[in-house]
């Protein structure tokens, strides 16, 4: 497993699908993932430090995590089939639960979570970027500075 850091939310054109991008930490590789615009307002909030009135599904499982004293040690990206991938969240109490990467995304920067991404899945499905091309991944994060959570909402 390699940790990942989340780069941002984006929208791909000319789909108009929705993707997080993860980077990983020591080494050079990114991996997209496509994801559902509701999941992409829930990261986008999550890292713009967004506090709805009323909690949204994400802190929702956040709280309920913290009243009953569970602690999310680890969100892994463990496979990709089809293009279709999958994670697994880890708990403090070695109970382990399948759940989508998207999601999975979300509850983990709410909650300070490492995310680790399976080695065969970056393998298959990241992306290298030479050093030459950090810039265009400079105007990304620019753009992830200047974008809000409502460019996501279906129009």
């Amino acid at each position: 497993m390699r940790e990942v850091d989340v780069m941002g939310v984006r929208v791909e054109m000319p789909s108009n699908q929705p993707i997080v991008l993860l980077r990983e930490v020591s080494g050079d590789r990114y991996l997209p993932i496509w994801i559902g615009a509701v999941e992409a307002t829930a990261i986008a909030f999550a890292q713009q430090g967004v506090v709805p009135p009323r909690p949204l599904t994400h802190d929702l499982m956040k709280d309920i995590l913290s009243a009953t004293g569970n602690e999310l040690t680890q969100v892994r990206i463990t496979d990709v089939k089809d293009g279709v991938f999958y994670a697994t969240l880890v708990f403090g109490s070695g109970a382990e639960v399948s759940a989508r990467p998207s999601d999975s995304i979300a509850l983990a920067l709410r909650t300070g979570t490492s995310i680790y991404c399976a080695e065969d899945v970056l393998d298959e499905a990241g992306l290298a970027v030479p050093a030459e091309q950090e810039d265009e991944v400079e105007r990304f994060r620019e753009f992830l500075d200047h974008v809000s959570p409502e460019d996501f909402e279906a129009h």
